[in-house]
């Protein structure tokens, strides 16, 4: 590989531009900065890497993220025992988790998808979870299932498939209240927003 810095810091470069959101340029101040630190700490990034995917994994339960040191592998969420299990908010990605979090409104469960159906982007129903869904539903303990999708045409449609699936006795299906930006992400709506959403959502018809 050519360029103007060593072999090593282009390809540090290239690699740093994988990230999201990440171009040339950021990628050039990001490989400099790094290469500016000291042995000490650059060895405990390396490590910290190095570890990541043996550390952090998904909760068995819901899809969140969850750290090695937890009962059964489960997320801090899942096993807190203050959480009201009979509610379960769904959700395309766990980033979208911390932002409902941060409203300090919902106090139930989690269900990550783990992506949402985008036909145009090759995404189908196999690419979300919605056979754990309905396995939780199934085992009881469940009266509401909260469809908090980001309120763009693949969330609407994601929800609505979700609605029409999981048809249980007795269980409430619910949206988020409108508010939301059109074809915005539920990862970068304010907190306010969001605890308004959740607190003013509707039954899903």
């Amino acid at each position: 590989m050519t360029g103007k810095y060593p072999q090593a810091l282009e390809e540090l470069m290239e690699l740093l531009r994988g990230l999201p959101g990440v171009g040339r340029r950021s990628a050039e101040r990001m490989a400099l900065s790094l290469f500016a630190w000291d042995g000490e700490k650059l060895e405990a990034l390396s490590e910290n890497l190095r570890t990541l995917k043996q550390r952090v994994r998904k909760c068995p339960q819901c899809g969140n993220l969850a750290g090695d040191d937890t009962e059964d592998g489960l997320c801090m969420i899942c096993i807190s025992p203050v959480r009201d299990a009979s509610v379960v908010c769904v959700v395309e990605e766990a980033t979208q988790i911390r932002s409902i979090e941060a409203s300090g409104v919902f106090k139930g469960l989690y269900h990550v998808l783990g992506g949402r159906i985008a036909p145009l982007e090759g995404k189908g129903i196999e690419s979300i979870d919605v056979d754990g869904l309905e396995k939780r539903i199934a085992g009881g303990g469940i009266r509401e299932i909260i469809l908090a999708l980001s309120p763009d045409v693949e969330g609407q449609a994601t929800a609505i498939y979700l609605a029409n699936r999981l048809k249980f006795p007795e269980l409430k299906i619910s949206r988020l209240a409108q508010g939301l930006p059109a074809g915005s992400d539920l990862s970068y709506a304010d907190p306010a927003t969001i605890a308004a959403a959740v607190s003013g959502r509707t039954r899903f018809d």
